[in-house]
């Protein structure tokens, strides 16, 4: 299991590489060894915490964590992840970004995040939710929604609790990434029944004419 400041070095290494050029997602992880799933995630998830959808970026994300999930769930050691995934390069600016929005985002986490409820966090059973949440999450992501806002936002929120509770060895951001899952799966239902109604509605006012 990687610590807090082994992730927080990391990323800083990160942007020391990426000062000749730009360093790709696969030439970072594989500086990572033998690091695990969270550890990956965590990492991989930051760009898509904003608001704004990211069209097939946000696309192909779901679907790298979506098999994240499923390695996790058939008990994978090594993640893998796609080549068009692998193959994302981020420059030196960028790769400062996602250092200073981990930072603000984990020391938030880290304050309410302790070990507690390891029943739910640690070993198959820790490991079999992590795979769903990841799983599920990434299915949600992979969605293609165009513009939707916060298409990419809420599912990585589940993500992001999930590897704080791994990484902290705490059940309760187990639960509340599967809270997020839940607003998630009830935000997208809500966008396609209201496209069903107001398709139906549109379809009943052009017979009219």
């Amino acid at each position: 299991m990687c610590d807090y400041a082994n992730l927080v070095k990391t990323l800083h290494q990160f942007a020391e590489k990426a000062k000749d050029k730009p360093l790709t997602v696969g030439e970072a992880l594989d500086s990572l060894d033998e690091a695990g799933y969270a550890f990956i995630c965590i990492i991989l998830v930051l760009p898509f915490l904003q608001p704004i959808p990211l069209g097939p970026f946000t696309v192909l994300g779901g679907v790298a964590f979506a098999t994240l999930g499923w390695q996790l769930l058939h008990s994978h050691e090594s993640p893998i992840l796609p080549k068009q995934i692998l193959a994302i390069e981020f420059n030196e600016g960028t790769w400062k970004m996602l250092v200073k929005v981990c930072l603000e985002i984990l020391g938030l986490c880290r304050k309410i995040s302790k070990p507690r409820y390891p029943f739910i966090a640690e070993g198959i059973r820790g490991q079999r939710m992590g795979g769903f949440i990841l799983l599920a999450a990434g299915g949600l992501m992979a969605i293609p929604f165009g513009v939707l806002p916060f298409n990419n936002f809420l599912p990585s929120l589940a993500i992001l609790f999930y590897c704080i509770g791994e990484l902290e060895d705490d059940g309760l951001m187990y639960i509340i990434a599967l809270f997020w899952l839940i607003i998630t799966t009830i935000y997208f239902s809500a966008f396609f029944f209201a496209l069903w109604y107001f398709g139906e509605k549109a379809l009943a006012f052009f017979k009219v004419f």
